[in-house]
């Protein structure tokens, strides 16, 4: 029976048996809180959408499952010996929100109660004045680097806002000289103390990658927050530490292809290879919105449509 599961967990077909046998206990909690709405349909759709993403990923999750048991071979050693002090590289991948970038989103990462941290700023080929602005700060631990041309993007506006920034970020963990790297998009902000309460947690409970909750501005003053993901929710950008030899888990431009955002395609590599992770039930990162917008998420991308893209 045990082999005869293993074999059905990544079909289809296991996938139809687990919702007919987890129809009657969800039945039955929806019943006994005296709110019976059950859409079939959009259940369905969801196990349909997280089995075909686990399809499509097969090749990523068997090779990256050996990469990650040569990592934890050759890196096991020293993650177990408690090091209360490592560097934690902050890598920030942005394209044309020098001002956004400068007044907001670094700010919040110089304020950090951690202190041992070294900042990579990537820019996805950035035609403002990003650099000179990143210059004036005059602070070492702060490093530039703007590629010469933008991420092979596709053109349809939808699949770009899925796969955006791909390029910058896979450059960014290259750069990284730290034994923890802690993601952070271009136009969302750090809690002070995000960097110092994931770092405890994950050295306390030898997790290889931890992440909090995220505060959302949906619209002017209305705010909600992200927390524990569940199989068909992304981990987001900005909430997470992890180990630095995580790094082989790059963002794959191409997630578009299957309809999948870049981050959500990364979750479920990192779920279904077996990564350690741990979940701190704080607020950890927030996403106000950008200054002149009204909505957050794709609805909120209001970068104009004729602006250059190197498109696929």
């Amino acid at each position: 029976m045990r082999k005869l599961r293993a074999y059905l967990r990544g079909t289809l077909v296991g996938a139809v048996l687990r919702i007919l046998f987890r129809f009657p206990y969800r039945l039955r909690d929806l019943i006994s809180r005296k709110k019976y709405r059950f859409d079939l349909r959009t259940l369905l759709k969801g196990k349909y959408r997280y089995w075909r993403s686990r399809w499509y990923l097969r090749a990523h999750i068997k090779r990256e499952r050996q990469h990650l048991e040569q990592a934890r071979q050759r890196q096991a050693g020293y993650f177990t010996t408690a090091d209360h002090n490592p560097m934690v590289s902050v890598v920030i991948p942005t394209w044309n929100r020098a001002e956004l970038l400068i007044t907001r989103t670094l700010p919040s990462v110089l304020r950090q109660t951690y202190r041992n941290l070294e900042i990579i700023i990537v820019g996805d080929c950035c035609t403002d004045n990003t650099a000179a602005l990143v210059a004036a700060m005059d602070d070492s631990r702060i490093h530039f680097l703007n590629l010469p041309e933008r991420g092979k993007y596709p053109s349809d506006k939808k699949a770009r806002w899925q796969v955006a920034g791909s390029a910058p970020k896979n450059m960014g963990l290259a750069l990284c000289r730290g034994d923890w790297i802690a993601p952070l998009d271009d136009d969302d902000v750090f809690t002070p103390d995000h960097v110092e309460v994931l770092l405890h947690y994950a050295q306390e409970n030898d997790l290889e990658l931890v992440y909090g909750k995220l505060r959302i501005e949906e619209a002017a003053g209305r705010w909600k927050e992200k927390g524990l993901v569940n199989q068909h929710m992304s981990i987001q950008n900005s909430t997470m530490l992890f180990r630095s030899y995580l790094k082989l888990f790059t963002s794959d431009i191409d997630a578009w292809r299957f309809g999948l955002p870049v981050d959500y395609h990364r979750t479920v590599r990192y779920r279904e290879t077996g990564v350690r992770i741990g979940f701190l039930n704080k607020v950890v990162a927030m996403m106000p919105l950008r200054p002149g917008q009204k909505n957050a998420g794709f609805l909120a991308d209001g970068r104009p449509e004729n602006e250059t893209v190197n498109a696929l």
